[in-house]
């Protein structure tokens, strides 16, 4: 300790701080203050919400994990160029993605330094990537999620596109997020109405009906094209890669224009192969004026160019999707990949078959099944499929159409493609009861 006491740097803090030249850092941040600072950043609109809001009950876990004693939140939005998104060339479009992303990021640092000037502890999620992916896909890899958290800070609500219409901006904005270890002094409340129009626009420009116009969302059909070039469709081509016995056999199963877009992808930053739903939304009051004007010269210039785009649409075998694509724009060609959503665990397996599910190839099947699994995980489940709806729940509830029990280890092979179901079957590491073809069903209405 004496040691320590005499290093230049302890004796100089410990003089700072006998003179009063260290100020103490403010208990209390004035809103008024904070919101100049954000605007000073760079921030389009700020809001500031309490980590104690019962509505983000579910995100203070993973804040807190992230970042020790947070107290409240800086929700802010930065601006994308509304043209450059509703470009059919998409490359406009991801440029202008990208940069946002990045000038958004800029903001949420900025922030934080001029925090930690005044001795404000403060944390800063990236706007999307990077995130943690040692979790991938059994947990949650993002740190911040930055929607719910702009809906309370009153920045905007949720449109059926799935994305935040900010009430001025629209839904031409990328939100970021900041976590303090100090209160604010006022906070914001949600928006007392939603700016979405419920035009349905975004339905009707989705190549992949991704979204219903009833409010459901298919996320497997979304992220299948969309994010093509993200995560689970980075995999399937490394995937294609590997598979391959030779270079005349990876072209076969993978276009020359599909590698430069992978190659694009990886040297300037994944590319979005849609986001159509935030293209074509006329929601916000600066957006809403043309459309108000003429909504048969928005449809003309806007909607259709994107619609009559010739296309490649990626889509997995047997989905609603691929079905949808057919029926809706058979001018546009599709491709049939994987969609890299593969479970691991049981508590992945539950979260994942919602977001895999097909309810029109569903249709007509009503089925009960119990499923029972062993080995490194010991666990009962129960999944129903009815009138094109699906419920899971702990525990075997009801009278089960079929019974699976299945090694936890030799499920998840299976559903990965790693092992044969016969072998299984004949080793007993699955076994089931009842008619097989409802196992066939089953498989039908989660294709990956």
């Amino acid at each position: 300790m004496a040691k320590m006491d005499s290093h230049p740097n302890v004796i100089e803090v410990r003089r700072r701080v006998a003179a009063g030249e260290v100020s103490a850092p403010p208990e209390v941040l004035d809103a008024g203050w904070l919101r100049e600072l954000c605007h000073r950043a760079g921030a389009d609109d700020v809001g500031f919400v309490e980590i104690e809001r019962p509505e983000l009950a579910e995100e203070r876990p993973h804040l807190e994990a992230a970042f020790r004693r947070p107290r409240a939140l800086i929700s802010f939005v930065c601006t994308m160029n509304r043209e450059a998104v509703r470009s059919p060339a998409r490359s406009a479009s991801n440029l202008e993605f990208h940069l946002t992303n990045h000038d958004t990021n800029e903001v949420a640092r900025r922030i934080v330094a001029e925090l930690e000037s005044i001795g404000v502890r403060a944390f800063n999620g990236a706007v999307g990537f990077p995130m943690e992916m040692d979790r991938f896909p059994s947990e949650r890899i993002w740190v911040v999620a930055h929607k719910p958290i702009a809906v309370e800070a009153g920045l905007g609500r949720m449109g059926i596109h799935r994305n935040v219409i900010h009430p001025k901006l629209g839904n031409f904005i990328l939100l970021g997020t900041v976590v303090l270890d100090t209160p604010v002094s006022e906070y914001s409340r949600p928006l007392d109405y939603n700016p979405c129009l419920e035009c349905k626009l975004c339905v009707a420009a989705c190549p992949t009906g991704a979204i219903n116009s009833d409010g459901r969302f298919d996320f497997s059909a979304c992220y299948t094209h969309n994010y093509r070039e993200f995560l689970g469709g980075f995999g399937d081509w490394v995937e294609n890669v590997v598979e391959a016995k030779d270079a005349p056999d990876y072209r076969a199963r993978v276009s020359e224009p599909e590698t430069a877009s992978v190659w694009q992808s990886l040297s300037f930053g994944p590319n979005y192969k849609a986001a159509y739903c935030v293209s074509v939304c006329p929601a916000g009051e600066d957006v809403l004026g043309p459309y108000l004007d003429s909504r048969k010269t928005h449809l003309a210039e806007v909607v259709k160019p994107l619609q009559n785009k010739p296309e490649t649409i990626y889509v997995v075998a047997g989905s609603d999707a691929e079905a949808h694509v057919a029926h809706r724009f058979p001018h546009k060609r599709t491709k049939r990949v994987g969609n890299g959503l593969r479970a691991r665990t049981v508590d992945a397996f539950m979260v994942g078959l919602p977001l895999i599910f097909q309810r029109e190839v569903s249709r007509g099947l009503a089925a009960t099944y119990h499923f029972t699994f062993t080995g490194a995980e010991q666990r009962a489940i129960t999944i129903v499929i009815r009138d094109g709806e699906l419920t899971i729940a702990e525990g075997h509830d009801g009278a089960a159409d079929l019974r699976i029990r299945a090694d936890t280890a030799t499920w998840f092979g299976f559903l990965a493609g790693e092992r044969g179901l016969l072998g299984a079957l004949l080793r007993r590491r699955i076994r089931i009861s009842g008619p097989p073809r409802l196992l066939r069903a089953f498989a039908r209405c989660f294709p990956r």
